[in-house]
């Protein structure tokens, strides 16, 4: 029972929507505001308004100060009364917040193509209880949204109402200064100055605008300007920018319809003021003439496209507090921006570091030359593009600065790495078991070679220094105690030597050519030279020079193979000694001593 009541309840419910929904012939709300007026929302009636449509959409929206008559100027523009359409000044009253669309759209042919009109009614600006920065706000959402912006002026035209164009007018200046054919964002729209006024007679709407816009004068010449009156500079500014508009702005005439203007919705057309109709009827073929559908990234708008289209405006819109008229560009820059950096970062990270501060410097500048130029192929707007392209640029260079310090961390690390081998190497050396200059040097120059080819970024040179420093060192010192151990070594090696020649391969010459290198060395130095003047000896010399070529040779390096090779020797002479004699018998090319000779002498 329950479950049927709820369901009947939802059915209802669902009807009821469904039936208000079907009534397009009206006025719906498609952008309010939320009740704290910070934030910009979507309406769910005005979406299904527009989201029928199928054709291209060209969208007309009037703009203006609160109660200057742009809700009965768009009822005149569809040829509705006040009953019919949008709702007019008091009985507006205060629902008719942000902007409201017309139900039914008209049907108009434009160069070939079946296009919808849809026309938007807009919150009026300077009313009681709104900040300015909301009236900004939805000025920036109407221009941004309509084919056609009327700015509907009571009277005359104030520099408040200049300044109000700023967003329009960046748009303008940088979507139609780019040449033909480029993928722009967005078209800006047509821009129609419409001045209300009693009187037609004295200066033209023309001449109204185009005095409005002109410089104000610098009469002193200052050229400082911009610290004496700042106000100027800004008020100049935008009225360059004006003119750069050129063709994509019109200004039109409309005198008051009648002098009863509170009576307006309750007359008809032949009670109308006849100028103001002829006026009306120009002005709606001047529309149509001027229409255009909503092209985005080439294409134009049907209804749910213009709806995906809006929700992006309004979701760039609602970040943050309510903006200001040219914020708007700068969170579409802000969004360039960071794609920008991005790509700058994916440049650089597929630099391999370390590397030389000069060719990470190229990287970074050609990097950032082509995030500048990606920028500069996107960006909206030219006066809010150069506060951008300092955001960029300041982005980008904290970006290098982080890449500089891991470039600077990668060189330290890869540096100190290759100081410690080299240092590793260098101890090595000095503790070589059979001292070798030539194996030395061998080693300094592979380390002074392997260091500057490896070694590369900032760190480089401090770390040369350092390894200049150490290797001078450990030269020194291996020099210094090179002919100690070297002489040490003969010394030793004489001994062995006279040891193996008589007791193990009893071989006379080896045995005295070991016992003349042990005289020499103890007895001769001690009886003519100090040890130190017996380095500079040329017999030194000559014993040195043999002692290096047999120890160290790019074939061999005795240090390293001296205790193979001797146990090899040793197993050759236990065999010899075991088992040659038996198979070869003893006889030797040299002189060996010989104790059997010995016995027969003595026994005869």
């Amino acid at each position: 029972m329950d479950r049927a009541f709820v369901f009947l309840l939802s059915l209802c419910l669902l009807l009821q929507t469904s039936l208000s929904i079907e009534n397009f012939h009206q006025a719906f709300p498609i952008v309010e505001p939320d009740p704290n007026h910070t934030k910009l929302r979507l309406s769910r009636e005005g979406l299904e308004a527009i989201s029928r449509i199928t054709t291209p959409i060209a969208a007309v929206a009037v703009i203006g100060p609160y109660r200057s008559g742009k809700s009965f100027l768009l009822n005149q523009l569809l040829s509705l009364s006040c009953y019919e359409g949008f709702g007019v000044g008091h009985m507006r009253d205060t629902k008719t917040k942000g902007i409201w669309v017309w139900g039914t759209p008209l049907e108009l042919e434009i160069d070939g193509v079946k296009t919808s009109i849809i026309y938007l009614d807009t919150e009026g600006f300077e009313s009681v209880g709104k900040s300015n920065v909301y009236d900004d706000r939805i000025f920036a959402l109407a221009t941004v949204m309509s084919s056609v912006l009327i700015y509907n002026l009571p009277e005359t035209i104030r520099e408040a109402d200049i300044s109000r164009l700023s967003f329009a007018v960046e748009l303008a200046e940088e979507f139609y200064g780019r040449v033909k054919g480029q993928d722009v964002a967005f078209e800006p729209s047509k821009l129609l100055w419409l001045i209300q006024r009693d009187f037609l007679q004295g200066k033209s709407v023309k001449e109204m605008v185009d005095e409005a816009l002109k410089h104000v004068p610098n009469e002193d010449g200052n050229k400082n300007i911009d610290q004496v009156y700042p106000p100027l500079v800004q008020v100049n500014r935008i009225r360059d920018s004006l003119a750069v508009m050129g063709d994509n702005s019109t200004a039109f005439s409309l005198p008051q319809p009648h002098l009863m203007r509170t009576k307006l919705c309750d007359l008809k057309d032949e009670e109308l003021d006849p100028t103001y109709v002829a006026r009306r009827d120009q002005l709606k073929k001047l529309v149509a003439s001027i229409l255009r559908p909503k092209i985005v990234q080439g294409k134009a708008l049907n209804g749910k496209e213009f709806i995906s289209f809006l929700e992006q405006i309004l979701d760039a819109l609602n970040k943050g507090e309510i903006p200001s008229t040219g914020s708007l560009v700068e969170i579409f820059n802000k969004d360039i921006v960071e794609r920008c950096v991005k790509l700058y970062n994916e440049r650089m990270v597929k630099l391999r570091l370390p590397m030389s501060e000069e060719y990470l410097q190229s990287a970074h500048e050609t990097a950032h030359n082509e995030a500048i130029k990606a920028f500069d192929g996107q960006h909206f707007g030219r006066q809010h593009a150069k506060k951008s392209v300092d955001q960029l640029d300041e982005q980008m260079q904290e970006v290098y600065k982080n890449f500089v310090l891991a470039n600077e961390y990668q060189s330290s690390k890869l540096c100190e790495a290759l100081y410690t081998k080299c240092e590793d190497d260098m101890d090595h050396l000095q503790a070589l078991r059979l001292p070798s200059m030539a194996k030395f040097n061998a080693g300094f120059v592979y380390c002074n070679q392997s260091f500057e080819h490896q070694c590369v970024g900032p760190s480089k040179q401090n770390y040369e220094q350092r390894l200049t420093k150490m290797m001078g060192k450990a030269r020194s010192l291996f020099i210094k105690e090179y002919n100690n151990r070297l002489f040490n070594w003969l010394v030793a090696f004489s001994l062995v030597t006279v040891v193996v020649g008589r007791f193990i391969i009893k071989f006379i010459l080896l045995e005295m050519a070991a016992w003349i290198l042990f005289i020499f060395l103890e007895t001769y130095t001690r009886m003519f030279w100090t040890a130190e003047s017996l380095f500079y000896n040329p017999v030194w010399h000559f014993i040195v020079g043999t002692w290096e070529t047999v120890v160290y040779s790019p074939v061999l390096d005795l240090d390293r193979w001296a205790i193979p090779i001797v146990c090899i020797i040793a197993l050759c002479v236990l065999y010899w000694r075991c088992y040659g004699k038996r198979k070869h018998g003893s006889s030797w090319l040299l002189p060996m001593y010989n104790k059997n000779g010995r016995s027969r002498e003595r026994s005869e």
